[in-house]
């Protein structure tokens, strides 16, 4: 898993499980992201959120839709209505927002509980590889929150870039 890369060229279906972030994921990431950055500021506006994060309006209201849902955000109406932080940053994981939005972290479908559509899988020397890239993703997802992340980003802001 690559947070922040989103791989189209990979044809979806019936192929079991993969530990994609899709461009609702990335979005969904980024939207949490921005508002964990501008957390103190409380509310803000959708199209702040979709400019800040160059995303389209349309798609990031349905992706914070899913994320009000997920509990993550809350939305405020009126003249000053937009979202914020349903909790605090340090509170939501990298993890809990990837497998609400994109599912599983799993490369592979055998590592599934309850898997049973394969001849070898009590003799396959791979499942325990998968199981433990899996879990080892895992440990790094679910041990990184948006609050870590948003003081990245504020230091990075603070750094001087230089090109020639």
């Amino acid at each position: 898993m690559f947070i922040g890369i989103v791989d189209k060229s990979l044809p979806t279906g019936s192929q079991g499980a993969k530990m994609r972030i899709t461009y609702k994921g990335d979005y969904a990431l980024k939207a949490l992201l921005d508002l964990s950055v501008h957390y103190e500021l409380g509310v803000s506006t959708i199209n702040d959120i979709a400019k800040r994060i160059d995303a389209p309006v349309k798609f990031l209201e349905q992706v914070l839709l899913d994320l009000k849902k997920g509990g993550f955000v809350e939305s405020k109406r009126g003249n000053v209505g937009g979202y914020q932080l349903a909790k605090d940053p340090v509170k939501i994981t990298l993890g809990e927002v990837v497998r609400f939005i994109d599912g599983p972290i799993e490369l592979i479908a055998c590592v599934e509980k309850n898997y049973s559509n394969c001849v070898d899988l009590n003799k396959c020397v791979f499942k325990n590889i998968w199981q433990r890239v899996a879990q080892a993703t895992s440990d790094i997802v679910d041990n990184v929150n948006f609050a870590e992340l948003a003081g990245q980003v504020n230091s990075r802001k603070n750094e001087f870039i230089y090109s020639i």
